[in-house]
């Protein structure tokens, strides 16, 4: 990643004295769940010491999304749901959710965060199609792989909208019109914010080249399913309300030659059809996402 763009991220996040943090309690579990001998009772204690996270981390598993037999009514059994493996991104997620509340800016939250949980379902989707390890790292990659987008679209409301008004109806990527008005984009930001919380390298690496997963080191096959799943949303129903222009051949892409290999299906994959696939999802992502910013 370019030393100039990380500089310039640095200094526009460095003259902001409103930014969010990652909540308190976020970090104290993220803690608790690196101790090798941890307690699914304690994590719950905790978490139920911050009542919108609780009830937050219930909306999202009583959701179409985690499909649930039954609804789980209580903190500690949507933990146990979970499983302690996947608390961790789960609670990520929710901070990152909290941070951005009330934070409606150029993309507007709901949009925002429709794009990310489609993301987030693509990226698991091709996860399984290439035998992707961890299926639920490659969801919450997705889910988390833009949070640079909210820092443009709220705190630089003037110039992020001069963006998006430069490449309207013009085959021109938001990445790259945020490099040429700003000197860097969403992903050096994000991985700035990213590091500031203390995200995992992975979902650090995902942040920041999920435009350019060949220049990824530690994780590029995550960044590679992420960077897909990104352009499949963008084209289809989850694109920022229609703000972002892409246009792909997925030949062309270099995430696809990245993907194919051993164990891996993609070549299988009817494109088509799995557009039609991710188009029944929409519904359940925008009732997530509304459930989720909805008040009480």
């Amino acid at each position: 990643m370019e030393t100039s763009k990380m500089e310039k991220a640095a200094a526009l996040l460095g003259g902001m004295i409103d930014l969010p943090t990652i909540p308190a309690v976020a970090i104290q579990v993220l803690s608790l769940l690196d101790e090798p001998e941890v307690d699914v009772d304690d994590v719950a204690e905790l978490v139920l010491t911050d009542q919108v996270m609780a009830a937050r981390v219930l909306k999202m598993v009583n959701s179409p999304l985690y499909r649930p037999a039954t609804e789980i009514t209580s903190l500690k059994g949507a933990l146990v749901y979970l499983g302690l493996r996947h608390i961790r991104e789960f609670i990520l997620t929710c901070s990152i959710i909290q941070c951005s509340e009330g934070k409606d800016g150029v993309l507007g939250v709901k949009p925002f965060w429709e794009h990310s949980f489609g993301v987030g379902i693509v990226a698991r989707m091709i996860a399984e199609k290439v035998g992707y390890h961890d299926t639920e790292k490659a969801y919450i990659g997705g889910i988390i792989h833009d949070i640079g987008e909210v820092f443009l679209s709220y705190y630089m409301r003037d110039e992020f909208q001069q963006i998006v008004d430069s490449i309207n109806d013009k085959p021109h990527r938001l990445v790259e019109a945020e490099e040429e008005f700003l000197g860097t984009t969403h992903c050096e930001i994000g991985l700035c914010i990213a590091r500031a919380w203390r995200f995992p390298d992975d979902y650090c690496e995902v942040i920041a080249h999920h435009h350019a997963p060949q220049e990824a080191k530690n994780a590029p096959r995550l960044t590679a399913i992420v960077n897909l799943a990104d352009l499949f949303c963008n084209v289809r129903q989850l694109d920022y309300g229609g703000k972002a222009w892409v246009s792909f051949s997925l030949a062309d892409e270099p995430a696809w030659g990245m993907l194919q290999g051993s164990g891996s299906r993609l070549s299988e994959l009817d494109i088509e059809r799995f557009c039609y696939e991710l188009d029944d999802r929409v519904e359940e992502i925008r009732e997530l996402v509304g459930n989720i910013f909805k008040n009480g």
